[in-house]
């Protein structure tokens, strides 16, 4: 908790942020409740037992178990050892190509609602989690006359034009569900269904996923692109991200780019063997 209050800095907590630490207090009360029907506690118990813990078909939470155990140690309140899972960078395969094809169609398929293309570009082009896109609030958005600036992070970011005019559009008189029978427009770029309420990450999410983005995935894609082409600290002043985020996905992109690179130039050179105007797959190729 005290670790979660010195990074909010006196803001809200997100979602994703409260469901970490909720995630890994269960953890704790998963490994003691299990020490105590071993009749063992923290200080009795040896690195033996906590093998045959993570071993056992009952564990649950191991990972985030790992959190609390560390703590433990370093309180001295056990000589348990448990090592933390180096991060190795992205591990689901990073799709370029299908990225922008999303950002594509958010951008020109006036069928989708305004609110969720807006926000499914947050996510592709900025690297925004759900939770900070659904917190957004008219304030964000700045607006001379010629240009719409959105303040993610320190530093505000000049939207391209098809993004501004999304943008604008949510601002033009905007009311949504959240404000029906009040007497002003809501304070948030994306309202909920409750007034006065931004709309819920986890609804903002699945909204996402009906049109077959993966937020999550999403946004690792448009971090780890991010990251290879910016210094870390405008990163972290751009995105809002912890400058140590920044930092770790920096080094992932810097260890893992000339190898995608590579599958990248590949795939072209494959795409170029075959039919003309065509990949592989018989796809026809397009701008």
């Amino acid at each position: 908790m005290r670790r979660l209050r010195r990074r909010t800095r006196g803001e809200d907590t997100t979602h994703e942020q409260f469901a970490v630490v909720r995630q890994r207090v269960r953890a704790a009360v998963v490994l003691l409740d299990w020490l105590a029907a071993q009749d063992l506690t923290l200080a009795t118990c040896r690195q033996g037992d906590l093998e045959r813990w993570l071993s056992g078909s009952e564990a649950t939470h191991r990972q985030e178990a790992g959190h609390f155990v560390r703590w433990a140690t370093s309180q001295r309140l056990t000589s348990l050892v448990f090592p933390p899972a180096r991060w190795q960078g992205p591990a689901r395969p990073l799709d370029q190509q299908a990225r922008w094809d999303a950002a594509r169609r958010l951008l020109h398929d006036d069928t989708i609602g305004t609110s969720d293309r807006l926000a499914g570009l947050l996510v592709l082009l900025y690297a925004q989690p759900t939770a900070r896109i659904s917190r957004l609030t008219t304030g964000h958005v700045e607006h001379d006359g010629t240009r719409v600036r959105l303040r993610l992070g320190q530093v505000p970011i000049t939207l391209p034009a098809p993004v501004a005019d999304l943008t604008l559009r949510l601002l033009d008189g905007k009311r949504g569900h959240a404000t029906t029978g009040a007497g002003a427009a809501s304070p948030w770029l994306f309202p909920g269904g409750q007034p006065g309420h931004p709309i819920n990450a986890a609804h903002l999410g699945q909204r996402l996923k009906a049109l077959g983005i993966q937020p999550g995935h999403a946004r690792s894609t448009a971090l780890f692109q991010l990251a290879a082409e910016l210094p870390a600290a405008l990163l972290a002043r751009m995105l809002g991200i912890h400058i140590d985020v920044a930092v770790t996905w920096q080094h992932a992109s810097a260890g893992d780019w000339m190898t995608y690179a590579a599958e990248v130039s590949r795939r072209q050179d494959t795409a170029h063997s075959a039919a003309p105007g065509k990949t592989p797959d018989g796809i026809v190729a397009g701008p």
